[in-house]
Formats: C-alpha cells, structure tokens, sequence
C-alpha cells in the first residue's frame, strides 16, 4: 500500500477530514448531480451441474457523472460478474441475466439487442481489466489495439485515426505516443501496459468506466501515480468510474462512495467517511478490522472466521449470519430488510432493527425473500440445467 495521508486514515480510522482532498493530489471532488448509470434488482445466475450459482443476486446501485463508487467484497462476492453484467459480457450459457435493470444514460441496456449493445460497449462504457498483458493481444502493436475501437465507433480513418489514437495515448501520459504506439505489449513495462487499456477505455470517451482491480499487477509506486492519473482523467472528461477492489487504502484515496457486496447482494452502501468511520453492517466492519493498523500491537492479525457459502446452496437468511457474532435467530430465517441510517447509507441487517421481525415493511421484506426471474430466463435456465446434467 503506498505512504500517503489516506493510508494513515485507513491504518488510524480516522476520516472526518476525507473532504480535503487536495492534501492527496488527487483534486477536489467532481460529483455531479445528474445519475448516468443505476442498476435495479439486478440477478445474474449461472447454471452448473452442483446447481444454479447467483453470482449477482438482486443488486442495486447508481453512479453519478464525475462519481467514483468503489466496490468491495471478497473474491466471489459478485464484483466482476456485476461488472460483466453491466457490459453484458456474460458467457452463455452457461451464465444468464435473469432479471432486473441497467440503465446506461437514460436506456436499459438489457432491452438492446446484440448489434445494439455493440454499439455502446466501447463508447458509452469502457473497461479496464485486472492484468493488461492478457488484455492486450500480443500479435498486435499498440497503435492497432488502440484504433479498432475508434474505428469501429467513430468511423474514423487515415490520418485522422492516427490522431486520435496518438491524443488518446496522450491522454493516459504516455510519452512519446507518436513512436510507442508502433510498439507491442511486450516492449512495454507494466505500467505503461496498464496505461495502454486505459487508453482503450477511454478512446471513445465513455461516460462510465469500470475498473477491476486495475492497480494489481502494478508495483506500489506505479500503482500511486496510475490512480492519481484515473483522477485526472475523470476531472477532464467527468467521467463515473466503478472501482473495483480489495484494498481499503485504493477506496479511501479514489472513491466518493462504497458499495460492499457479500454473496451475490450488496449488504451496505453510503459516503467513504460514513463507511469507514461507521460501518453498519458486521460484514464491513469485520473487512475494516481486517486492516492492519500501526498503532496496535498484536499478537495475531483479525481474520474474517469461516468462509463465504457457496452461491449454488445459500441459507435462506442473511449469507453472513454463519460467520457474524450478533447473529441470532431471525438472522438464518429471513434476509434482511434494507434499513436508511443516513443519505445515502443505507444496510441490510437485522441488527439496525433490534432483530426484530415486525419492524420490517411486509412488502420489503417479501421483495428480499423472493426471486425475479423473467420467463424467458427461466426457459434458457432450465435448458441449461438439462445440458448441465
């Protein structure tokens, strides 16, 4: 993790300072108000021979333009897959989008059809993947790889595309575009490899950007100035960028807001400083209490006991009761409602309602029960069963 004001926020849990930003280098805040991309009850199951696997099982979230909304959650908690949702990049079979909503710019993408969704994947949405060398195609030279896009949604050609293929490498700081993107993905470091997806993502200028764990194979200094370039970025175009990551000391230097996926659900959402000073539910601050912190002496780290379910057999109540010390018994009876703490923070657990039952809204509560599956999803579901056995 890089030395920075932030990390020191992470290792202290102090942030009631997280509104001066510019200490960091990063810029000030550059949230608007207009919502350009929300996802409603969104279900992504996959069909296996152990049974259905819901991978994304009814998650809501929206992010605003110039916003940056950091997803977290353990491997297998639904991250990527909700990021591959959004795209509609979902193999199938034998994975299926079975229910719900994403609304890109005012349009719900899941209503397009193939060519359609083609259309706006690259230009209205990019993404940048977690290891760039197998991003990028090696039998191809930088300037190739960074063009097709343009080529396929601006229709642009000769000297003009190279242009813009130069301005876009410009873009993500690389120097010397004119002769580097002459260049293949081996002749270039992994930094500027990372830069180069970058550089495809945002060629079109997207108005969201979904980054998966950009940062991973980067080495700590590298990673420091690859997201300061994120931030920079997102300050001239405004830009919303999901942010998708394991690393508390990324969300407190990139993210305005939080979203903390367990199981296929988001189980808490709100304001970076409401979640790091706050959290609500036992899932984010059993993650928070995971971090090391320099001031404590330990003899043992604080580890998260037992391991997520598997999503092809999940209990019927909250997925994290088997693992949380405030279950109690409605906790492995029924999910729990979603509960408003503040603007914009909002949790579900038991325990904002003193566990009880009769404190949840009757149709809320059925809604967290149930499953929305359309009738043509059922159908492919179904198939996919019969091939699976």
């Amino acid at each position: 993790m890089v030395d920075s004001p932030e990390q020191d926020r992470v290792e202290t849990g102090d942030y009631s300072d997280r509104e001066d930003a510019d200490r960091d280098g990063f810029g000030p805040s550059t949230v608007q108000d207009d919502v350009i991309l929300e996802l409603k009850n969104l279900r992504t199951y996959f069909q296996t021979s152990y049974g259905t696997v819901k991978a994304v099982d009814g998650v809501s979230y929206h992010v605003k333009r110039g916003e940056t909304l950091g997803v977290v959650g353990e491997s297998g908690s639904g991250k990527s897959v909700t990021a591959l949702s959004i795209m509609r990049l979902i193999p199938s079979p034998p994975g299926y989008i079975v229910g719900g909503e994403v609304i890109l710019d005012g349009e719900n993408v899941l209503d397009l059809s193939d060519g359609e969704m083609a259309k706006i994947r690259g230009s209205k949405v990019g993404m940048i993947l977690q290891d760039p060398m197998t991003a990028l195609n090696p039998v191809f030279n930088i300037e190739n790889q960074v063009g097709e896009a343009i080529r396929i949604h601006q229709d642009l050609k000769g000297q003009s595309l190279v242009d813009k293929i130069v301005h876009s490498l410009r873009q993500v700081r690389i120097p010397a575009a004119e002769s580097r993107m002459k260049d293949f993905p081996h002749q270039l470091s992994g930094g500027m490899r990372q830069r180069v997806v970058g550089a495809i993502s945002i060629s079109c200028a997207p108005i969201v950007l979904i980054a998966d764990e950009p940062t991973t194979a980067l080495d700590v200094t590298i990673q420091a100035g690859y997201l300061r370039l994120l931030k920079e970025i997102q300050a001239e175009t405004g830009v919303g960028i999901i942010f998708i990551t394991h690393d508390f000391g990324i969300v407190a230097k990139m993210c305005d807001r939080v979203a903390v996926m367990y199981a296929g659900r988001i189980v808490e959402t709100g304001d970076v400083r409401q979640i790091f000073n706050e959290p609500s539910h036992p899932y984010s601050e059993a993650l928070l209490a995971s971090v090391p912190k320099l001031e404590e002496r330990t003899q043992r780290l604080y580890s998260i006991e037992g391991q997520p379910p598997p999503l092809f057999d999940l209990p019927p109540g909250c997925p994290f009761a088997p693992r949380c010390e405030y279950a109690q018994d409605v906790c492995r009876d029924a999910y729990p409602v979603r509960a408003e703490i503040g603007p914009e923070h909002t949790a579900s657990c038991w325990k904002l309602l003193d566990f009880d039952i009769s404190k949840a809204d009757p149709e809320e509560l059925a809604a967290a029960q149930s499953v929305s599956v359309t009738a043509a999803a059922e159908e492919q579901l179904e198939e996919a069963e019969a091939v699976a056995d």
